[in-house]
Order: C-alpha cells, then sequence, then structure tokens
C-alpha cells in the first residue's frame, strides 16, 4: 500500500535486513503505544555499472518492492491495529532517511551486535544520519539469539547541561516511560574540574551547595522539575555519578527497555559527528537507543 507521507507517522528504514525488520517491529510496536500510524520506507536508486539494462532495473525495482511488501506484511502481522504505509524513495539511502524522518515523530533504523550500524546503514551512514537528522533516531538490534524477549525495564535518559538544553532529551524520555507505564532513571555524570570545565561563578555556586556533586544534583533536580510536574505518574529515580557520560550511562544500561541520549552534531573532516557519549552508548548498550537532537 502506498499513500502520502504523515505527518506525525512513526518512521522506519527497512532495507530486507534481520536489523531493520527488527526496527519496524519495534517501530510498529511503538506506534501502537502512542496511536500513531507507521511509516516504511526503503531508499533504492538505479545506478548501473556500466550501460543501462532496462530487465536489470525492472528486475531491482521487483527486488526493491519486495523487501517493502514484506516488511509491511510482518508488521501488520504483529500489530494489526496500527495503520501502516510504504514507500519506495528513490534517492540514497541518507538523504532519503533524513527527508523521511523530517516531518516523522521519530525514525526507527536498524543495528547490528554491540558494534557499528550496518544494514542499509553500512559503513558511516548511520553516524550520518543520526547527525543530520531534525528528529530522534532510535537504533535498534536483532532480539538475542536465544528467543528472550528484549528488555522491558526503565527509560534511562542522560541529562547535560541546564534545562533548556536538555528539555527535549527528557521530554523524548519521559513521554516514551509515560506510554510504557514504566519509571525514568535519569543520570548525569560529572567530572573533576580542569581549569576550563567550570566557570568562576559557577565554582563559587558550587562551594555554597557544599561541593561539587551537591551542585550537580541540585542541577539535576532542576532540569527534572517540570518534566515531573508534566508527568506525576512517572516515577523517577535520579543518578549523578563521577565520571565520563558513556561510562556512567553503560553501567546502569542493563536494566533498561531504551536508552535515551542527546547529541550536538560536530562536523569533522571525515563528516559529521555525534559525540563521545552518544557514540558509546549506540555502540554498547543492549537495548534500543534514541538519539534527541538537543533542543
Amino acid at each position: 500500500m502506498t499513500q502520502g507521507p504523515t505527518t506525525r507517522a512513526i518512521t522506519a528504514g527497512v532495507d530486507g535486513s534481520p536489523e531493520s525488520l527488527a526496527a519496524a517491529a519495534w517501530a510498529a510496536r511503538e506506534a501502537a503505544l502512542r496511536g500513531l500510524p507507521l511509516r516504511l520506507v526503503h531508499a533504492w536508486l538505479w545506478q548501473p555499472l556500466d550501460v543501462p539494462v532496462e530487465r536489470e532495473r525492472e528486475a531491482e525495482a521487483r527486488r526493491a518492492r519486495k523487501v517493502l511488501d514484506e516488511a509491511e506484511a510482518e508488521v501488520r502481522r504483529l500489530h494489526p491495529d496500527v495503520p501502516v504505509t510504504s514507500h519506495l524513495v528513490a534517492d540514497t539511502p541518507v538523504p532519503a532517511l533524513v527527508e523521511a524522518g523530517g516531518s516523522a515523530e521519530m525514525l526507527v533504523v536498524g543495528a547490528r551486535g554491540r558494534g557499528a550500524l550496518l544494514g542499509f546503514l553500512l559503513g558511516s551512514y548511520g553516524q550520518q544520519v543520526i547527525a543530520a537528522s531534525a528528529r530522534p533516531v532510535v537504533a535498534v538490534r536483532v532480539p538475542r539469539e536465544d528467543g528472550a524477549p528484549a528488555p522491558g525495564g526503565e527509560v534511562v535518559v542522560g541529562q547535560q547541561g541546564g534545562p533548556e538544553e536538555s528539555g527535549a532529551v527528557l521530554g523524548f524520555a519521559f513521554e516514551a516511560a509515560a506510554v510504557r507505564g514504566v519509571g525514568v532513571r535519569a543520570v548525569r555524570a560529572w567530572s573533576l574540574p580542569s581549569l576550563y570545565t567550570y566557570s568562576p561563578g559557577s565554582m563559587a555556586l558550587a562551594d555554597e551547595a557544599g561541593g561539587l556533586e551537591p551542585f550537580e544534583r541540585r542541577a539535576l533536580a532542576d532540569a527534572l522539575a517540570p518534566w515531573r510536574e508534566r508527568y506525576p505518574d512517572v516515577p523517577v529515580t535520579e543518578h549523578v555519578e563521577l565520571g565520563s557520560g558513556g561510562q556512567v550511562l553503560l553501567s546502569v544500561a542493563s536494566g533498561a527497555g531504551l536508552m535515551v541520549v542527546g547529541r550536538r552534531a560536530r562536523q569533522a573532516p571525515v563528516g559529521p559527528r555525534i559525540g563521545s557519549v552518544a557514540h558509546a552508548v549506540l555502540h554498547h548498550a543492549p537495548s534500543p537507543v534514541a538519539v534527541v537532537p538537543h533542543g
């Protein structure tokens, strides 16, 4: 079935790989939880190596359409009440996915094992999509081989900076927890100060608060306050720990049903980078990971 794009759909990229099918299934469940439609997208662009052969082009087009049809049939089987549309996009993966996710509630892609994002996100595609997307991107792994269900449990979210900077990240985490009926574990990591870490004013405030750790706990509580008020039924656990952001988040990842991290896109000579915390969690967390652009 092919229709026009839905403004607030959850969008999943598929390419026929087990990773992308797991992403489509997760996206369908998320759509069911949120009462939203699901949009499946497959990027396919005919790029013959030599002289174009129309018969080969038609065969490739049929294969591309089959990828969508099989993914659509599977998510309809799993979640028959979720409205589903499928779209074959004539473009290469990165711009196709960024464009498709631009008007979506979130973009969902597949991730392979505890390593680089693969599937149609071969090489640096996954990082490029996450860095360029204006909407949250969720990376989903294939369920474990023993058939055990994917980890349930709380939503773990990394918080950094002030309330305005982390608002979009915390808002995503609280909404995800609310629709699942689970709690939020909000994690703030801090490090010992260097010459450039804190301003003199910040150090003075920290001294007045009794040291750096109480200062960090106060910063986390202030950032959480509006979201606690907006989602009063969501239990919240505050976790403040000395260490790097990635290490501290991964230390509590085993009980997470979903990890949520923010990102600031950084340009580098080899392309956009997503930051060390998001990079570490994407590569090593066992659960799905949502990467949310900072507000």
